[in-house]
Order: C-alpha cells, then structure tokens, then sequence
C-alpha cells in the first residue's frame, strides 16, 4: 500500500526558460518571526506565501546582485530505503568580483551566521516575473566553504567564491509571485531590501 498517492503527471513544457541566478537574498535566521517554520515563513503546496520578519535594525533581506552566469542553486535528495527516510540538501554557490576590505568584513560576518538564502532566478513566470525560491526555510543555510582569489593572469577574475549549505526536510519552495517589485506581497511584514 502506498503511503501517497500521485495528484498529477507532467507534460513536457513548449516554453524556453533560462538557467542562472539573477540576485542572492540573505536574511539572518533569527531575524524572522519565532517559530520560522509556520510563522516566520509560511509554504503551503510548494509556495512561501507569508514571510514576516522582526522590525528593527539588522532585519529585513541584503540583496547581492551576482555576474551573470556563475551564480548556481542545487539541491540533493537523499534517500534511504534501509531507513525509511529522506531529506534534502540545498546548495548555494555565489560568485562575486573583486576583493575587497567591506566585503571581506561581510564574508566573515556571513560565516558567523546562520542565513535563509533566496534566490532570484533568470526563469520567468508568465507574467515576466522573475521566479524566487526559498532555500534553508526551515533549518536555516551556512557558510560551510569558498575561496578568496587573487587571480594569477592579468585577465583573471579576482573576487570570492562561497559555498552555501543546509539540510532540509522538504525541498526547496517558490516564493509567492510579488506585484511590482520582489517581495513587495500584501501579505509579508518587514521584509525590506538592502540596497532598496
């Protein structure tokens, strides 16, 4: 007997879509609304549809805009029959040019901290809207790995590479459309953007 029943199949989609992450958003774990997982972020089939955060300073989201083409999200299933069990790893590998000392402090203060990670994508909704999905909703994600590179060549790339990570009970969700602007919903509280 089947623990779950299917609800639907899947077509193959007539529409092209493009890969790649457009902007990284960074809220720290404790900034959201205690319990995160219910209160702070609201999912409900696949999709955030509620995301409320402490007012005050420190809240809100930090936006990093990425180089195009070198930012990535993944996310491992991992399953074991022996068990019973299966759980999920998101990964979140973010690229950024040029060294320097203010970054440098925010690295290492982003290594300090526990963060949910959303990812705005280059894939697009019907209406144009970029597609936004939340990762480490529910345990939060770390800085576990990167490199701060110099470059050897006169044409390479100095800057830093960071690798994001969590485990999760459930895969990653999108994020409700918003209306004008990324999380501008009627329906989040104190979620504001940094740079605005």
């Amino acid at each position: 007997m089947a623990c779950t029943a299917l609800t639907k199949g899947r077509g193959l989609d007539c529409n092209r879509i493009s890969g790649g992450v457009k902007n990284i958003y960074f809220g720290v774990y404790d900034k959201f609304v205690d319990p995160i997982d219910g209160t702070g972020i609201v999912q409900a089939s696949g999709e955030i549809t509620d995301i409320e955060m402490v007012a005050g300073t420190g809240s809100g989201l930090f936006r990093y805009t990425t180089p195009l083409g070198v930012a990535s999200i993944t996310e491992t299933i991992t399953g074991s029959r022996e068990n019973g069990t299966i759980f999920y790893t998101p990964t979140v590998n973010v690229v950024l040019n040029k060294l320097t000392k203010e970054d440098q402090n925010e690295i290492k203060l982003l290594g300090q901290t526990k963060v949910v990670i959303f990812a705005e994508l280059n894939a697009t909704l019907d209406n144009g809207h970029n597609v936004i999905v939340g990762l480490g909703v529910t345990n939060g994600m770390e800085l576990n790995a990167g490199t701060m590179d110099s470059g050897a060549a006169f044409g390479d790339r100095n800057g830093y590479t960071l690798t994001f990570d969590g485990l999760e009970p459930a895969p990653f969700a999108m994020v409700a459309d918003y209306t004008t602007n990324p999380f501008d919903n009627g329906a989040f509280t104190n979620v504001s953007i940094d740079p605005s």
